[in-house]
């Protein structure tokens, strides 16, 4: 056999063929192609632990960009986003040690409106989700997929390639509406009640004193001026850090309680990020999102997000709307129809109490 040395470009451009994207509208660490690589790594390694994935999209997309790869916090949020999402699921396995592990999520599809549908799930061993008739006709944005399909047809068309329909009332279930307070006195509630925590290593926590429109800056060590409450991580001997809601003292942990709390079955960082919506809101300074016109088609706007949302809601959006290239400064940006504005707000104003954001200003 003879091996043949290419250029990385040129490698790189086979990859992406090799994924089912257009090489030219696309690149290899684009959202879409890595949370297509993603997909793929879990076709062949699922049940696995998130490090895992990352893991492998990482070792064979590093050779191949250089200085521009991506860093493995992307690759973990392109990931989280495929969890949110539905094409994975995680569950989390209790044998000695708590960890983290994800299965592919069953083929399946929710309607965005008449004749348009999102595409979920993820088949084994690279399998195509809709065969390769249909596979032509897939949009990907961001971390979705939708697809085009008839309205008489498509359910005979997707049953025959053995894809469940999900109702998007279901899909987009929701936790119930509380006041934000009510939401933090009932988890102190639980943390009151809660063992002393003992010494933690590796502890960091949410500093609800910054900026809540640079979410990675709010992460930090603790520090011996910090008394209160926090959304925290801490390590675990395998897997990913877990979620959990901690009370310090003078900078040392007295006692925590792990999340999710209310449904054990959710995952723990929806939990997390609702709680701090909440928190950020009691002390004045809630979360913020933008509605702006798209500069496109009349009838779109691009609503712009600032801080992770919880999956309920970006499967809201994601029905609302399509994921569209961020703007400097946002986590998220979804290009909605004008008539679906007013439900994307009310679901940022009163599930997790945000308000708009004003233009060029920086809370």
């Amino acid at each position: 056999m003879k091996l043949t040395v290419i250029p990385a470009a040129e490698a790189a451009a086979l990859a992406i063929k090799a994924l089912g994207l257009d090489d030219e509208s696309v690149d290899l660490f684009s959202a879409e192609a890595l949370c297509a690589s993603l997909r793929r790594a879990a076709s062949f390694l699922c049940p696995a632990t998130p490090r895992q994935l990352v893991d492998a999209v990482l070792e064979v997309s590093r050779p191949l960009g250089a200085n521009d790869a991506p860093t493995r916090d992307e690759v973990m949020e392109h990931l989280d986003l495929l969890i949110a999402s539905g094409d994975l699921l995680e569950l989390r396995q209790e044998a000695g040690q708590s960890t983290r592990l994800l299965f592919l999520g069953p083929p399946s599809y929710v309607e965005c409106e008449p004749g348009k549908y999102l595409l979920l799930g993820i088949r084994p061993f690279g399998g195509s989700l809709v065969g390769s008739e249909l596979g032509q006709q897939v949009r990907y944005e961001g971390h979705t997929r939708t697809i085009e399909v008839e309205v008489e047809a498509a359910p005979i068309r997707f049953a025959a390639l053995g894809l469940h329909e999900i109702s998007p009332g279901w899909w987009t279930a929701q936790p119930r509406r509380l006041a934000a307070a009510k939401l933090v006195e009932q988890l102190r509630g639980r943390l009151a009640a809660a063992r002393p925590a003992g010494e933690i290593e590796g502890l960091h926590v949410l500093d609800p004193t910054t900026s809540v429109r640079y979410y990675r800056g709010r992460w930090r060590a603790p520090v011996p001026s910090d008394s209160g409450d926090f959304v925290a991580r801490r390590p675990q001997a395998y897997g990913a850090d877990l979620w959990c809601f901690v009370r310090l003292s003078d900078g040392a942990p007295q006692c925590l309680v792990d999340l999710p709390i209310d449904n054990p079955a959710a995952p723990a960082r929806d939990e997390a990020w609702r709680l701090q919506a909440a928190i950020d809101a009691t002390l004045g300074r809630p979360q913020r999102y933008r509605a702006r016109a798209g500069g496109g088609p009349a009838s779109d706007w691009i609503v712009d997000v600032f801080s992770p949302l919880p999956g309920w809601a970006e499967r809201h959006l994601e029905l609302a709307g399509l994921a569209v290239q961020r703007v400097a400064g946002s986590l998220f940006s979804y290009r909605v129809a004008v008539g679906a504005v007013p439900g994307v707000v009310e679901l940022l104003t009163d599930m997790l109490w945000m308000q708009a954001a004003p233009e060029g200003g920086t809370e």
